[in-house]
């Protein structure tokens, strides 16, 4: 019997770094069993900096420079926490996550990097931007090159800071104002000291070169007085013209990291030993920009973070399972390749430079080598099959054994679930009004009609608030689909098996989602059961209290327009990403959508003829379920269905859902072709409300519902005939 080995220690990686990104890939390859990983960072993606200066010339696309966080954590067996570190606490060992609260650890490493928002500059926040997050950056530079190729703002842009970082910006920008946007620009360089550059001569001379082709102007010795709308002041006086205004004059530490008690430079920079370990801490680690190696100094730049990984990963395994860690020894010379704005660089090390073209052409190379790291992951070994295995095996599995989906995608089939309720033999109770079929049941207590529903799920992420969250809201949309106002809740939880020590963190932040979820809906808490198991799995069984007559699926009428207050995917981009095929941003969208608590549409829709949320058995079941209970034809419009982003592709690229096939049989759509047919069966995770609603009041409702936030779509409507469903438009 092969054992369940327990986890017992938390790893958590406090920010996507390079550092922290090279350790996520060899950890993938070489996990260490019984140990929990958890990556915190505000993004789903990590951009790549030695890219930007190729990026803003126009060389390379900007999801080009993205190290895809969300499927670098699937690899790596971790869970992403998408949230920004606020607060570091050494002693009770805990990380403050915005919108999360303090995640625990027994081993941490931070790799938060920098930021370049210069400080003591007049108007800066508000009219210029740092080189970095780049992320920022890179976005606001695209929607100026835009401007300025449509003839709406003139060319004329300011770096502040007359570094390499500077330089290179400088020249990458007059390069595409020139080449892309086809117009000529006027480009600044502002230095405070001196001399541009910190590289050696002849590198500064290849640089001031590469400046006077393209244009850019620079101004030494000048210090930056303030930032306005259309320009820079400087202290003497002088205007300089900027629409675009760059800060690139140094690297800045966060400064939440300065308040967390850990011991930092002058300039707030964590301080780290030999070892990578924070000085006078034996679990916490620091690393990339954000901190300052104690006994071997050395520059803010990449290669360091890049070299210092394996180092990192090695001590890290060393503390969790008690061994000696080793001291990180970087080198002292390394290679600088320096973008010129077109397709060229200079090479420069050991006081020695050399420009030529087939040099960018070395550096892009290096660089397409690292991004491939995270874009193509090696082949893990995957169990087989055995030899010999039971009739229907393989039928059941599906030809290509995708693994079992979680979430609504593992939903037991809709027509072996429906022949067992049709099979039931039940009492009848006066005072239970509803039976089998609806999304929730409704019962007569004491002249209270009170409904009652359950529902659990499958783990789709390893992150348990953020699945306790979206379970929460799941099972809530049973009683806002009823017209109900949540009352009290069971939670239902299976953990993996683990320590007593990670039983309660996970416990706790499961809680902790669940409760605000529950009682911003006005419901309790009030008990529940929890265990352990193979997976987790989390649930809920929630009462509501209806004020009036409850809303079912068997009250459509004729000519009823359908509304559907959320787009639909879910099932696809969760199956993409166990795949590792889907965007990690078009995951990370969905996810928080999925999040979002639904009660303002239901009380949007509270006039509604027909109400259900649309889960497991996809938008053409549950609109079959109102067709049968109300004894009519549907027919739906399928551009109209919204579609969450990167659903249709994957799609098209033939992604399904485990439970795909059977919803298709249960609820076949007539005339529904293509991708955009086939995410009709798609099994939805905390989706939307479909109502059927009087047609005149369906447009103002579509408004109201879209003003409140939902991406709300009419997608069809009801008409007389069997109980049927159609593809067409209006």
């Amino acid at each position: 019997m092969q054992i369940q080995i327990p986890l017992t220690r938390d790893l958590v990686l406090i920010g996507g770094g390079h550092a922290h990104a090279l350790v996520l890939r060899m950890w993938g390859m070489n996990p260490l069993p019984g140990v929990r990983v958890t990556l915190i960072d505000p993004n789903p993606a990590a951009p790549y900096t030695g890219m930007l200066p190729g990026h803003v010339a126009g060389h390379y696309r900007r999801e080009e420079l993205d190290i895809d966080l969300v499927r670098l954590a699937r690899f790596a067996g971790a869970r992403l926490i998408l949230g920004a570190a606020t607060a570091i606490d050494p002693q009770a060992r805990t990380v403050s996550v915005a919108g999360r609260g303090q995640i625990a650890w027994d081993v941490a490493s931070i790799d938060v990097g920098i930021h370049g928002r210069i400080p003591g500059i007049a108007g800066f926040d508000e009219h210029a931007v740092a080189a970095k997050p780049l992320d920022i950056f890179a976005d606001r530079w695209r929607t100026y090159l835009a401007s300025v190729a449509a003839g709406d703002v003139p060319a004329e842009a300011a770096v502040i800071g007359g570094g390499v970082a500077g330089a290179e910006l400088s020249l990458a920008m007059a390069f595409a104002l020139r080449e892309v946007a086809r117009a000529t620009p006027k480009l600044t360089l502002i230095e405070a000291g001196q001399d541009l550059l910190s590289a050696t001569p002849s590198a500064r001379r290849g640089l001031a070169a590469a400046m006077e082709r393209l244009g850019v102007t620079a101004i030494t010795g000048a210090e930056v007085a303030g930032v306005r709308q259309d320009g820079v002041t400087l202290a003497d006086g002088r205007h300089v013209p900027s629409r675009f205004t760059v800060g690139a004059a140094g690297a800045y530490a966060h400064p939440w990291l300065a308040q967390t008690g850990l011991p930092v430079t002058e300039d707030g920079f964590v301080r780290a030993g030999a070892d990578l370990r924070v000085v006078g801490q034996d679990s916490l680690f620091a690393v990339g920009d954000c901190a300052h190696l104690d006994a071997a100094p050395r520059p803010k730049a990449g290669v360091f973070a890049v070299r210092a990984a394996k180092p990192l990963l090695d001590n890290l395994r060393a503390v969790l399972s008690g061994r000696e860690t080793r001291p990180f020894h970087p080198q002292r010379h390394y290679l600088k390749l320096i973008s010129l704005g077109d397709k060229s660089a200079i090479a420069e090390k050991w006081g020695r430079s050399v420009a030529h073209p087939v040099l960018w052409r070395w550096k892009d190379r290096i660089d397409r080598a690292f991004m491939e790291k995270f874009q193509t992951f090696p082949e893990m070994r995957q169990s087989s099959l055995p030899a010999e295995v039971a009739a229907s095996v393989i039928e059941t599995l599906g030809e290509r054994s995708d693994p079992l989906c979680g979430g609504c995608g593992s939903k037991v089939a809709p027509g072996a679930l429906g022949a067992v309720l049709d099979a039931l033999d039940q009492p009848g109770r006066a005072d239970v009004l509803s039976g089998p079929g609806d999304d929730a049941a409704v019962l007569d207590t004491g002249g209270v009609r009170q409904v009652l529903t359950t529902d659990h799920l499958r783990a789709f992420t390893d992150d348990p608030g953020l699945m306790a969250r979206i379970t929460a809201v799941h099972a809530l949309g049973d009683i806002w689909a009823m017209g109900a106002a949540p009352q009290a809740a069971l939670v239902s939880v299976i953990l993996p098996r683990m320590s007593e020590a990670l039983q309660a963190r996970t416990m706790s932040e499961i809680m902790q989602a669940a409760g605000a979820v529950l009682g911003a809906a006005g419901a309790e808490i009030v008990g529940g059961h929890s265990t352990m198991g193979a997976e987790m799995t989390i649930g809920f069984s929630i009462t509501g209290l209806l004020d009036g007559a409850a809303i079912t699926h068997g009250g459509a009428r004729p000519g009823d327009a359908l509304i559907l207050t959320r787009p639909i995917g879910t099932g696809t981009l969760l199956a993409g990403e166990m795949q590792g095929k889907a965007r990690g941003r078009d995951v990370a969208w969905v996810l928080a959508a999925m999040a979002r608590p639904q009660d303002d549409a239901a009380r949007i829709l509270s006039d509604a003829h027909a109400m259900t949320d649309v889960t497991g058995f996809g938008l053409a079941g549950h609109l079959m379920a109102i067709c049968r209970a109300s004894k009519l034809a549907a027919k739906i419009n399928l551009d109209a269905v919204p579609l969450y982003d990167g659903a249709l592709d994957l799609a098209e690229a033939g992604i399904r859902s485990t439970i795909w096939a059977a919803n298709r049989a249960a609820a076949p759509v007539a005339g529904a072709e293509g991708a955009r047919g086939a995410l009709l069966h798609d099994p939805q995770t905390s989706g939307g409300l479909l109502a059927a609603v009087d047609p005149d009041a369906a447009r103002p409702l579509v408004a109201s519902l879209r003003n409140a936030g939902h991406a709300a779509a009419v997608v069809g409507r009801l008409e007389t005939g069997p109980p049927s469903i159609r593809s067409g438009s209006d």
